[in-house]
């Protein structure tokens, strides 16, 4: 009896030390994890093109950090010293030689509490306009995505007047610049809401109403109370049924093996004062201006002793492109009126010698990728016929990507040969006035 009780005995002991030894090595496996603060919350690759990084996310949302950066070596002393602008006067053209690190923004992305509301947040900095107004801008936007055929958005974004603000920025064919008829013509960032989404599976639109044609240094007290700027655009995509990454990007990076096509229509009109527009030294400052590069508000600018006060800006665009292998051909035609003038007068009998402004203009873009994924070769054309000049511009340039696989980083060096710009800033290449060659290399990161 003592002898069975003694085996029961240890058979309870064996299991009890098994027990504790198991719970001990569990213990021991478990302190060798990752603290709960250390644990990778993304559960996804940690970089996706365009949302950057994503550093947060749970069941109620998501939160992506992406930095944009570029660097600029600028040479713009190809440039005449002076122009005669469309009003016979001389002008002074300030040129540059400097090294830029011309833009860092700082972007955060994700959706809240439900993945169809989403958010787009930034900080956007012009280093080269250093000091003046708008030199920093913390904006953003809002979405709801209600189903493929509606997405509403509201906050600041791009009025989308041409192709070039319909959300394709920075996949441009140079590094955050313009053609001149482009730059001329297009609105700019305002406030206001967007709705957008799919007609029929290959065709697509946007609508926007907003407060001006640029908010860029412009505060609330100085917009009217008419609301009254409106921007919309028609996508069409026949062949693929998509033009390359991110909404169309210029150039064919993606190596298209069918052939990609699109045509655009857009079309803008906004009443502007002369209170609403950006100061002239705003960087990326987008006012109405005649074709020698003189804004429409400038005292006396017409006749002497009238000042605009008001204008009706109207606004078409045209596009077309198709992609094959690495090559591009894309063009754009744009016309644009500005009448219903508006005037405040020191001489009775002065007025303005005419009843409404008239330029049209257009853009044409050859690219091929030489080398895919690495080297891109690209030449454009660009002209405005307008009242007060016939500005004009041809570039040759290439895109070298040195990483492996991805467009989120590039070399760009163009040439630009420049007859009377008509457009410029600090933040740009170009400059009012310009006529002759200018150079600029840069570095893009978009990570």
């Amino acid at each position: 009896m003592n002898r069975i009780n003694r085996m029961l005995l240890r058979r309870v002991l064996y299991r009890i030390t098994m027990i504790f030894l198991t719970a001990f090595i569990y213990v021991i496996a478990a302190a060798q994890e990752k603290p709960p603060g250390d644990v990778d919350t993304t559960n996804a690759d940690p970089y996706r093109i365009m949302q950057g990084h994503r550093i947060a996310h749970s069941k109620y949302g998501e939160v992506n950090i992406r930095p944009y950066a570029y660097l600029r070596y600028l040479n713009q002393l190809g440039y005449a010293s002076s122009y005669v602008d469309g009003f016979g006067k001389t002008q002074t053209v300030d040129r540059r030689q400097d090294i830029q690190l011309n833009k860092v923004s700082i972007y955060f992305s994700g959706w809240a509490f439900d993945p169809k509301l989403t958010y787009f947040l930034y900080v956007w900095t012009s280093n080269a306009s250093q000091g003046q107004s708008a030199q920093v801008v913390v904006a953003g936007n809002f979405s709801y995505n209600f189903c493929r055929y509606f997405k509403l958005t509201g906050g600041i974004m791009s009025l989308p007047g041409v192709r070039s603000t319909e959300g394709n920025y920075p996949f441009w064919l140079s590094v955050d610049n313009r053609l001149i008829a482009d730059e001329y013509m297009r609105p700019s960032y305002t406030s206001g809401i967007q709705a957008k989404g799919e007609v029929t599976k290959k065709l697509n639109y946007t609508i926007m109403l907003g407060n001006n044609m640029s908010t860029l240094g412009v505060d609330a007290g100085q917009l009217d109370a008419k609301l009254n700027t409106l921007s919309a655009g028609l996508i069409y995509l026949p062949t693929t049924g998509e033009y390359g990454m991110f909404n169309g990007s210029y150039g064919d990076y993606d190596d298209h093996q069918k052939v990609a096509t699109r045509f655009g229509a857009h079309f803008t009109r906004s009443n502007e004062t002369r209170q609403g527009q950006p100061t002239s030294d705003a960087f990326e400052n987008t006012t109405l201006r005649v074709s020698d590069g003189s804004s429409i508000f400038a005292p006396s600018l017409f006749a002497n002793g009238v000042q605009v006060e008001e204008a009706r800006d109207m606004m078409v665009s045209l596009d077309g492109g198709a992609k094959l292998k690495g090559y591009a051909l894309e063009g754009e035609y744009y016309w644009r009126k500005i009448d219903q003038f508006k005037t405040t007068k020191s001489d009775p009998n002065a007025s303005l010698p005419f009843d409404q402004l008239n330029d049209n203009g257009f853009q044409l873009l050859a690219s091929a990728m030489i080398f895919p994924k690495k080297l891109q070769l690209y030449t454009t054309y660009s002209r405005i016929y307008g009242q007060y000049g016939n500005p004009s511009e041809v570039r040759t340039g290439l895109n070298f990507f040195p990483f492996k696989h991805t467009i989120s980083a590039r070399i760009n060096a163009q040439l630009i040969f420049m007859k009377q710009c008509p457009v410029g800033g600090l933040a740009y290449p170009y400059t009012v006035g310009a006529n002759g060659t200018g150079f600029n290399l840069d570095f893009e990161l978009n990570f």
